[in-house]
């Protein structure tokens, strides 16, 4: 897929007040700091597009992207910040539950995972609630570039097991670095094909 146009539409708290469109709609999720504004820009190839920080929790609204003007990528606010004090956690989750679960436009959500890390708690109760919610999604790995060829191939197998122990059928997975660019190409073309055919 081309991106021939990414323009920034609108940003809010409140799933009501997303663009009044029947387009579909492909969100990005992830635990703070898990690089989903620089994958967006890489997908986008826009530099400047999603705002990228070295502060975690940059992103607290829902934030729309209208691509080749027939999708809309949209940009959900992370979880799991343990800087944020509990009222504003709960107010985040709030606004992603209440997207997620009411609004009829999510076609899939990408949820990010750090290749880095080990599975963590907090990643795997969310599937599990998504799950739960019959909420489609797939599963983005960030950051492949960090870790060498043979550690990130090691790392992937390892939380493909762990999430074996939950889910009978794995979801769609994704492994990208946004700094080689890896991965643009099979996303792309995943969202693509699921639009081509809705």
């Amino acid at each position: 897929m081309d991106i021939k146009s990414a323009e920034f539409i609108i940003s809010n708290t409140d799933y009501l007040k997303c663009p009044d469109s029947r387009l579909p709609e492909y969100a990005f999720i992830g635990r703070s700091n898990v690089g989903k504004s620089s994958l967006i820009n890489m997908l986008c190839d826009r530099k400047g597009l999603a705002m990228t920080s070295s502060k975690p929790g940059k992103t607290l609204l829902i934030n729309h992207f209208l691509i080749n003007k027939n999708w809309h990528l949209v940009d959900l606010p992370g979880y799991g910040y343990a800087t944020t004090g509990k009222k504003m956690r709960e107010q985040l989750q709030e606004i992603i539950e209440n997207y997620i679960l009411n609004r009829e436009q999510l076609t899939c959500l990408f949820l990010l995972i750090d290749c880095r890390h080990e599975p963590q708690k907090i990643d795997l109760e969310f599937m599990d609630w998504l799950g739960e919610n019959d909420v489609p999604f797939s599963i983005v790995f960030t950051k492949l570039d960090k870790l060498s060829h043979v550690k990130g191939v090691e790392s992937i197998r390892v939380y493909k097991e762990k999430l074996s122990e939950q889910w009978e059928e794995l979801p769609p997975i994704f492994i990208t670095s946004s700094e080689k660019r890896t991965g643009r190409d099979e996303l792309l073309g995943y969202i693509e094909e699921i639009t081509k055919g809705l």
